[in-house]
């Protein structure tokens, strides 16, 4: 959106993050361009890893950069705990800013990394093709990988509860990396920590979504940990995906993003393919199969959003 672009020419993602003015503006922005259903706090699921002494920053074209990755399992034992209500009260303070900004117009989603992802980017120093230090320490190391997953859960646990005590009405888990794991390796690996998160948030009654990208063969086991919501990517069909999670679970997705660089006529008959797989049920909530992309034309998001209303109004 050319309204965020124009706050980066000053301003730091990082900046952003820690500004909750700023934070705020951003994120009303698309609930004031685009006819969405919800806003999503505008933040950055790395934010906790430098307070467990794990620095970072974002490279221009490349994405985040882990100043001295964790490679080994004295690495892995040297985190350090925070207090979340502490450490991020600028996440917390720019709730409360959205929240009276939005005055009940939609709900607010907050949302965090799940353990295998942020694991995954300390490990790695950013984004991996194969992950291959994460697998290793995970293989080599398993005692000292449980311990770091569970500090995690608890960390992000924690951070979770202090944004519902702050204000949104729903809460989101994001493991952006964990479709490169296959099902065993999951369940050993992940679903307890994961499960972990959502324990600790059940108590507080607001709806919880869990998300993975590249997810089609572990649908299963992302159910099994946990989540209100399961998010389907664009890869495996809607209708594929809810099969495999059940239907007594609501599910999020999946448009494939890119779709929305295409002509309208192309974008409205790939979202027809979405919900005629939804195929009516309660519990669809239509969104991209992944994040948007920076080249994406704001009107076709507009449009889509209309696009979808129309189709599903009672």
């Amino acid at each position: 959106m050319s309204e965020y672009r124009e706050l980066r020419k000053r301003y730091s993602l990082l900046d952003i993050c820690r500004t909750p003015d700023l934070a705020t503006a951003v994120t009303l922005q698309p609930v004031q361009r685009i006819e969405v259903d919800a806003a999503i706090l505008f933040s950055d699921l790395l934010l906790p890893l430098e307070h467990m002494g794990i620095r970072f920053d974002f490279i221009a074209g490349e994405g985040p950069a882990i100043e001295n990755p964790l490679r080994t399992e004295a690495d892995l034992d040297a985190v350090r705990r925070f207090e979340p209500r502490e450490a991020l009260r600028h996440v917390l303070d720019t709730i409360g800013q959205v929240q009276t900004e939005l005055a009940g117009k939609v709900p607010l989603i907050g949302f965090a990394g799940a353990p295998f992802t942020l694991a995954s980017y300390a490990i790695e120093g950013g984004h991996s093709n194969t992950f291959a230090h994460t697998k290793a320490l995970m293989y080599g190391h398993p005692a000292a990988w449980h311990r770091f997953c569970d500090m995690l859960a608890d960390l992000i646990g924690d951070y979770l509860v202090a944004q519902i005590e702050a204000g949104v009405d729903a809460v989101q888990v994001f493991d952006s990396w964990v479709g490169v794991l296959n099902a065993p390796d999951y369940r050993e690996f992940i679903l307890p920590h994961t499960r972990r998160i959502f324990e600790r948030v059940a108590p507080h009654g607001v709806p919880t979504i869990h998300f993975g990208v590249g997810t089609g063969s572990i649908l299963a086991e992302l159910r099994a940990a946990g989540g209100d919501v399961i998010g389907a990517d664009w890869r495996t069909p809607l209708d594929d995906a809810w099969e495999r999670i059940g239907f007594d679970r609501a599910i999020q997705g999946n448009l494939d993003p890119t779709v929305l660089l295409a002509p309208l006529d192309r974008i409205f008959a790939a979202t027809d393919d979405v919900l005629e797989r939804a195929g009516g049920r309660p519990g669809h909530i239509f969104n991209l199969g992944h994040g948007i992309l920076p080249m994406t034309p704001v009107d076709h998001v507009q449009a889509v959003a209309r696009y979808v209303h129309q189709q599903t109004r009672q």
